[in-house]
Formats: structure tokens, sequence, C-alpha cells
């Protein structure tokens, strides 16, 4: 078995310079790399092509026959290389562009090919570039196969003549050499119980699938088998964290918590944060550390639930931390719980980069002495210099914005680590939610408050823009205020700007000053201003609020009741829905109004549809999978969990749950793998676990 662990330079026909191009195109530089390099699509080959019936609406053929003459004809740059070939009932150009000298050395006249490749027709006549050939007697002795493989290449393979076809002859060699010995990675009872092909028929029908039928038992095996070790690695990291990682007990609710639920919680909970505080609650009762993700639409009540969690680690003598990724939503933090902490008597202090020095001392000092309870901020929280006396609870807000180092600094400020509570306001598809965070608990928060009112959605086009116009007037005549956001790309930052400003020029033409106040908050301007800015139309100062996306998270404007997206077309499904969450914050009815131009992609076409039919997040969420893919939603800092060999999460979800409830059965039967029947799902798990070192860091 060894053989795997070679180079591939150790196969026959591997020269160093194509191991090294196989290697830098591909990412292919063992025999396993090879092996495990999958194809992405087949072709049936069962049939052959007689010249006289070919069609214009053929597009790829295979046929059988001779090659009678060879040319070579000059065009105006260069040449090209003409074959004629024949099968008997007709004739054919073949042709080739590149590497001519060798093509035209290794070609046999009048003797039997078979030919394969893409169909051109031109004046009358057919011909085919660049096709496959091979000596009808050296494809007689390959394996037999009724799909041929098409494996993913290059411009750059293609032109040193690393075809498909040689790629997959190094697949053959490498399989006649090492199937006999090919060896197995789960037991025989567990392929029984979940109708599992053995793992070389699998390998074997994936490269050379000797029927659809094959094909499909050979995708489903090794499908289910690279999403169970991934299920396996992130539920025993769980298991184990639970069983290693000691955390604080908080034994009781007691006076703050009670006082505050019975005398001045604002509102009754939804059954949804019920459940979600029960949760939590289980969590730090018990002797492990909670490692807790809570998902939750915008406004569906997380900063309450956070706020709970915080008074259960005060009350058992502990303190907390909320860390936020912008100052903005620290600062919208820090001014939601002083105001619900108003009757409480807890000290509570603000932590960001703008933090005067004098300040900063006093809070360290608070900290260290333990009279300051709940200290919230954003990345400032992690300095070296912020210590806690004892931190019993952490509570990060759009996690997916801080990385995995930043993190785990702030586990690092105590003796044992705080509990984890993980908030995301961007809901998570489940199927992303059980492959990237399947080693964190998750709760979710389903349902908004009652009397929260639908935002009614519409897709405007450019030239309604003077009756969108209309019915803002008519908005602020009732009292209500509006945004119009424009889009922020990073990499046309000039472009952008020019587009705030010419927005900025046309509403105040139309909003004329004094009857209507405008504010204008975007990334060039200095923090004091946009601050100044943002409070103008918090106050209710201002009418309008015309901003790039820098609202897209925290700010909280009640009386705020129309958002209007500029040029809709160019923001994410995700930004779109968080936008949009920035209205609906009060008892009236409010509107989000996406404006665009009349060319729009399919893509920008789906996203507006799914914005206007729907406001269910995880709805949302799913759609936004299907269009940009896992790698892309989860950031890159969580894409490389996603680098799979052939599953793919959206599209093998009934997979992807298949093989995550076989993980739970078998580590609820045997959470060591100490069995003996487990021994080969074991010897696999300890060498992906040793080889793929991402898992480690994902939460």
């Amino acid at each position: 078995m060894s053989l795997l662990n070679q180079p591939i330079s150790y196969l026959k026909g591997v020269t160093v310079n194509k191991a090294n191009l196989l290697l830098t195109e591909l990412g292919i530089r063992t025999c396993n790399d090879l092996l495990h390099f999958f194809p992405f699509r087949y072709i049936d080959r069962t049939r052959y092509y007689k010249i006289n019936e070919l069609l214009n609406t053929n597009s790829e053929v295979q046929i059988l026959g001779k090659i009678i003459s060879v040319k070579s004809v000059a065009q105006k740059r260069g040449s090209r290389l003409v074959a004629k070939f024949s099968d008997g009932t007709g004739t054919i150009e073949l042709i080739w562009f590149k590497g001519q000298k060798w093509i035209k050395d290794s070609l046999k006249i009048n003797e039997s090919y078979v030919i394969y490749g893409k169909l051109n027709f031109y004046n009358g006549n057919f011909s085919i570039p660049h096709p496959e050939m091979e000596l009808e007697k050296e494809a007689n002795k390959k394996i037999k196969s009724k799909l041929q493989a098409v494996y993913p290449s290059t411009e750059k393979l293609q032109d040193k003549n690393v075809t498909n076809r040689v790629i997959r002859g190094y697949i053959q060699t490498l399989l006649k050499e090492i199937f006999e010995v090919l060896g197995e990675s789960l037991s025989n009872d567990f392929k029984g119980k979940y109708s599992l092909i053995s793992k070389r028929d699998a390998l074997l029908n994936i490269h050379f699938p000797k029927s659809n039928d094959a094909l499909a038992k050979a995708q489903y095996r090794l499908k289910f088998e690279e999403l169970f070790f991934i299920q396996l690695q992130l539920l025993r990291k769980k298991l184990i964290n639970k069983q290693k990682i000691k955390g604080y007990v908080f034994e009781s609710i007691g006076e703050h918590f009670n006082n505050f639920y019975a005398n001045y919680l604002p509102f009754d909970l939804t059954n949804a944060q019920k459940r979600v505080l029960k949760e939590i609650r289980k969590d730090v009762a018990s002797n492990a550390h909670m490692n807790r993700l809570l998902q939750g639409d915008v406004g569906s009540g997380k900063t309450i639930v956070a706020l709970l969690s915080m008074l259960i680690a005060i009350d058992n003598g502990y303190q907390a931390t909320i860390m936020a990724p912008t100052e903005i939503l620290a600062i919208q933090h820090y001014n939601a719980m002083k105001e619900l902490l108003e009757h409480v008597n807890i000290d509570i202090a603000l932590l960001t980069g703008s933090t005067k020095a004098k300040q900063r001392r006093e809070i360290h000092e608070k900290l260290e002495d333990n009279s300051l309870k709940i200290l919230i901020g954003t990345h400032a929280l992690i300095e070296d210099k912020v210590k806690f006396h004892n931190l019993g609870i952490a509570i990060i807000d759009e996690q997916h914005r801080f990385g995995v180092a930043q993190r785990s600094k702030l586990w690092q400020k105590n003796e044992l680590p705080p509990h984890i509570l993980v908030m995301t306001a961007t809901p998570i598809p489940r199927t992303l939610a059980m492959s990237v965070y399947g080693d964190l608990d998750i709760s979710v928060i389903d349902e908004l408050p009652p009397g929260r009112k639908e935002v009614k959605t519409v897709h405007r086009y450019d030239s309604n823009r003077l009756s969108v116009f209309k019915f803002i007037k008519d908005e602020i005549t009732k009292g209500r205020q509006v945004y119009v956001v424009y889009p922020l790309i990073q990499e046309s930052e000039a472009m952008d700007y020019k587009d705030l400003m010419d927005g900025y020029e046309s509403i105040s033409r139309e909003f004329p000053s004094p009857k209507y106040q405008i504010s204008i908050v975007h990334g060039k301007m200095k923090p004091a201003d946009k601050d100044y800015e943002m409070n103008r139309f918090v106050k209710g100062e201002t009418h309008i609020m015309v901003a790039t996306t820098v609202i897209e998270v925290g700010v909280n404007v009640p009386n705020a009741s129309v958002m209007i997206v500029e040029s809709a077309e160019r923001f994410g499904l995700s930004q779109l829905h968080q936008l949009r969450g920035r209205v609906g914050r009060g008892a009236d009815q409010s509107y989000c109004i996406l404006l665009t131009s009349f060319k729009l992609s399919a893509d920008a076409k789906v996203r507006l549809k799914t914005m206007v039919d729907t406001s269910d997040g995880f709805k949302i969420s799913e759609v936004d999978l299907k269009l940009r893919g896992p790698g892309n939603m989860m950031g890159t800092q969580q894409s490389g969990v996603l680098n799979l060999k052939i599953a793919d999460v959206v599209k093998d979800t009934p997979i992807l749950q298949q093989a995550r409830n076989a993980a739970i059965e078998l580590l609820d039967d045997d959470p060591n793998l100490s069995k003996e029947t487990n021994e080969e799902i074991l010897r696999t798990y300890s060498l992906l676990k040793r080889t793929s070192g991402i898992w480690s860091n994902i939460s």
C-alpha cells in the first residue's frame, strides 16, 4: 500500500516535468492524490458514428476508421496540420494547430484508429480539431468502460499534451498495479448497514464505470465516505471538548436575573427565545464548556437572550463580555444594554479603539478588581492589557467577521475558557451549519416578536424613480424616516463615491432644504463626522440618510420605515437581507424598494425575485448557497473546510444528513472507536486527522 504515498513520478510514463505540471496545475503530488482525482463528467463511448450519417447537430462523436493522407496547410498566421480520415462511408478532416511536428511523426497511415472529438461544420464539410486518437489494437487492451471519464484540466496541461486521455492512462496504470491490495476504510458491518459497495469497486467504477448503475453506486459510496469522516471528526471533536474542556458551572439563577426578568423585561419572550435560553442554561449548569452558535434573523431578539445569559454569569460571581466587529455595533449593544439595565445595579462599560486613555485605565482597574461586570467592545477587548478578574461568558456577534486567532485570544483571558456564545444574524443554511459548524451546538431563534410587521419588498427599475420619490415624500409627511443606500465595492471606491455623491445631489434637488433634512454617511468621512450624522438621523433631526453599506449592521432607528437600495443588482443576497433588516423595527408598516437598471444577469434576477418573494432568512440563505457555492458564502477563513473531492454540500444534502446520522449512531455506540469492528474506521479517521489540519481551526 505504500505505493499510494509515492510521488506520481514513480508511475510509468510520468516524467519529472509532467509530475511538476500536475502538481502546480491540479495539486496532484502522490499516487493517492491521483487515485482521488475524480472526473466531473462522463461521455458515452459505446456508440460509433458513420461519417455518412453525421449531422450538423452532433456535438461529440466517436468514429472508427483510417488516416489516408496528411499535409501541412499554410494560413494567415503559421500553418495547420490536416489529416484526411475515412471509415469507408465518407471522409472527414482532422486538424491540429499546436504540436504539429510531434503529431505528424506519430500518425500512422492506413492503420485502424478510434477517434473522438467535437464536430465542426464549415462550408458543407465536417472536421474535428485536436481529436483524441488511439490505435484500435491499443484501445482493445484497455480497461473496458461504457462511460468514459472526463477530468478537470487547464490550458497549460493541454498545451503540454497532458490530455484527458493521458491522465486516464496514468490512473489505469495505477489501478492495475494496486487494485489487488487496495485497502478498505469502513467495516463490513458498516457497509452492510448503509448499503455501500467496497472501496476498491468504488474507485474502479468512478474512473472506469462498467454501467450507469455501477457509477451511481461508486459515487454514493465515495460521497458518503467523504462526508461521514468529516462529520466524525467534527462530532468527535465536540465530544472530546465536552469531556476534556471543563467550563465554569453556573449553579444558580439569582437575584439579578430574577429581578430583571420579573420587573424590567420590556416584552414577553417568544417561545423560540425561551427555548434557546433553556438550551444555554442547561449548558452553563453542566461541568462542560459551552460552545454554542445562536442564529436568528435581524430583529428576532438575540440581544435580550445574550443579556439574560450574561445575568446568569453575574449571579454566579463571574464577568461577561460582548465582542462586536464594528464600533457602531459595539456602541449600539452598549446603549441597548445600558438602557435595559437602567434599574438594575450592574456596572457596564464600552471599550473600542476610540476610548480615551484615562477611561481605558479605569476600565482595566475595574475589570481586575471585579467591580466591572459587563464589558462591551470591538477588537480592543483582545489586547493583552485587557485582563478580567474572572470572565465567565464571552459573546461574539457576527462571528464570521473575526479570524480564528482573534477569537482564541478571548478564550485565553482566563485559567478556564469562558463559555462561548457566538451570534449571527446571517442565517446559515442547515447543510453548511452541519459541515462548517458541526462541532458547535446550534440554537435557532426562528420567530419574530409579536407585533412586528413583515417588510413589504418591491423591485423597481430606474425609470420608476419619480414615483419612488413621491412615495418617499408621502412617508416623510407621515413622520417617517428613509434610508437610501448605495453599493460599496472596494475595487472601485472612486466610482462608488461618485455614485453616492451624484445620488446625494439628485436627492437634495428633489428634497430641498429647509423642508427636508438629509444626512450622508460614507467610508471617507472622519469617525467623528460619521457619528455626528448618524446621531442626527437617530434623533430624528434628519428625514433621509444617504449612505453606503456602513449601515448594513448596527443602526437601529425604529422610526425609519423605508429602505431604498440603489443598484440593488450589485448587492449579494445576504447583504440585501441585512439592509432590509434596518427597517421594520417599529410598529409601522415598512418598505424595502430595490432599484435597478434594466440590464440584469440571470443570477441578479433570481436574487431580486427571492427578496420580493420571502423574508425568511433561512430560505434566502439556501438560495444564496445555490448561487454562490459554499466557499464564497463562508469567506476564505472557512472555505478550506469545503474543499471536497467529490461531495457537494448543496446537491448532496440527503447524503450529508445520512452521513451525519451514521457518525452520531457510531459515536453513541463506540465513543472512542475502540471496538474491534471499527478498526478500519479508526485507522482512516486517525490518518485524516493527521493530514487535514483544517478541522481544528473552524470554531
